[in-house]
């Protein structure tokens, strides 16, 4: 499968708490400044190491600043061999809107 699902902040929330794993591809300072928590932060430099590691069986969903960039990246994990990937409409800016007391600072 190479394909991924678009999803609201609400649909990505139910994910989330049923055990969904997040990637967050923002640039450090502006995961630092605020993310989702469990959230980890994908870049170049470990997106190798989180391939190869990962449960490609558990779904996960992609994060960016709107939802634009998130989804070329939810289609290169999904053809990685993620069998399920969700890019997030509106990215963190709009969960932020819709969810400011789920909002992990670091």
């Amino acid at each position: 499968m190479s394909d991924f699902q678009r999803i609201d902040p609400s649909v990505a929330s139910s994910l989330l708490q049923d055990g969904a794993a997040l990637a967050d591809i923002r640039d450090p300072q502006s995961y630092s400044q605020g993310h989702i928590p469990g959230a980890v932060r994908l870049d170049n430099d470990n997106l190798g190491q989180f391939v190869a590691a990962a449960d490609k069986q558990t779904p996960l969903v992609v994060c960016c600043y709107h939802g634009n960039s998130s989804q070329p990246a939810a289609a290169y994990l999904a053809s990685q061999g993620f069998t399920a990937v969700y890019s997030l409409d509106g990215g963190f800016e709009l969960w932020r809107q819709q969810y400011p007391d789920q909002v992990s600072h670091d």
